[in-house]
């Protein structure tokens, strides 16, 4: 079985919408959901970037709480199951995690407008665990264009760009789902670290607003980024789009686990093996294709890739290697941050911080 690291799967707002935010019994099956313990061990699940999201109803420090509740959630999570789980911040955390046996749990904010406008609040995300934020959900904010909403910024705004300088001095790796694709461009314009996709797929073979061109995943795998392929339906599949689009009359048109192979080949076609990741999003979307109904199903898509002629290491670094290598290229001023030794934040960073919430305020 190849261990899997996967980029992003909700179960933690689905916990709070369902559960009320309980973390027993997820060491058994769990009705209604794509997400427990057995069904990750069934799908040789090693590692789990667990998506902190929070519903853009919410606005300002109402994000702000109801993101450090799911943070809460993986944290309590992975303390109620200390045989199954293991917090993890940093490549060497995940795969001391791995050699144990356990599953490590990564945290990763879902949308820059979690952090109201304020640095303060991504450097006190951090500090909580988290190590990746995806700098929109599918609202344009102030200082970036969604891929989905109606563009403001021209990509990143001035104070847009501060925000990834920022994530690289404190070691937080930029995510680049669901951002429009001069967003994507700007960011990696600005980055000096290595940036990931954690649920995304190639736009060359789905015309989805939410998938990446070609020319950013080449820039992307030759930067050392890894783009991780959502399962998304409508994603992976024209047809299914086209459908959604169509109003969804009749029956859906099927989707397998050979559609989303296909990113996959495409992928390393254009940036090479190691710029391709697996990013499911299990528990964020209802409609999962036909063999990846849920976690445990992993292994048959990596089955489907070795009949298409991928090698083993080519198999390991799709599965784990690619998205560990992204992390821990972001480890080093991660770790410097949590110990005091990156400095202080640019002071331009603040003002701009606080001109921002008061002109929003205004």
């Amino acid at each position: 079985m190849i261990p899997v690291i996967d980029g992003h799967n909700d179960l933690a707002w689905a916990s709070r919408s369902s559960r009320g935010y309980r973390v027993d019994g997820l060491d058994g099956p769990q009705a209604g959901l794509h997400t427990d313990i057995p069904r990750l061990r069934a799908g040789g699940v090693a590692g789990q970037f667990w998506s902190v999201w929070v519903d853009p109803v919410l606005r300002g420090a109402e994000q702000v709480t109801a993101t450090l509740e799911q943070i809460d959630f993986v944290h309590r999570m992975a303390e109620a199951h200390p045989g199954e789980l293991r917090l993890a911040r940093t490549a060497e955390q995940v795969r001391r995690a791995m050699t144990e046996g356990r599953i490590a749990s990564l945290i990763g904010v879902e949308g820059g407008a979690q952090i109201d406008d304020s640095g303060a609040v991504l450097r006190a995300y951090a500090r909580a665990g988290a190590r990746y934020m995806t700098l929109t959900w599918s609202v344009t904010t102030d200082w970036a264009d969604s891929a989905t909403d109606e563009p403001r910024n021209g990509g990143l705004s001035a104070f847009g760009r501060d925000v990834v300088a920022e994530m690289n001095r404190i070691g937080m790796v930029v995510d680049l789902a669901h951002v429009a694709p001069s967003t994507m461009r700007d960011a990696l314009a600005v980055s000096t670290s290595p940036v990931m996709v954690s649920h995304s797929a190639a736009l060359a073979l789905c015309d989805h607003p939410r998938n990446v061109p070609d020319d950013v995943i080449a820039a992307i795998g030759a930067a050392g980024g890894v783009v991780m392929v959502a399962f998304v339906p409508s994603f992976v599949s024209q047809a299914r789009h086209d459908w959604v689009e169509a109003g969804e009359v009749g029956e859906p048109p099927a989707v397998g686990i050979g559609d989303v192979a296909d990113h996959m080949d495409h992928i390393r076609e254009v940036a090479g093996v190691a710029a391709v990741g697996i990013g499911a999003d299990y528990d964020g979307t209802d409609s999962m294709p036909i063999g990846l109904d849920d976690v445990s199903h992993y292994q048959d898509l990596l089955a489907e890739l070795a009949r298409r002629g991928w090698s083993q290491a080519d198999l390991e670094a799709a599965a784990h290697r690619n998205v560990l290598r992204v992390l821990e290229a972001n480890d080093d001023p991660y770790r410097a941050f949590l110990q005091g030794r990156a400095g202080q934040p640019d002071p331009h960073t603040i003002v701009a911080a606080a001109q921002a919430r008061a002109t929003r305020a205004s």
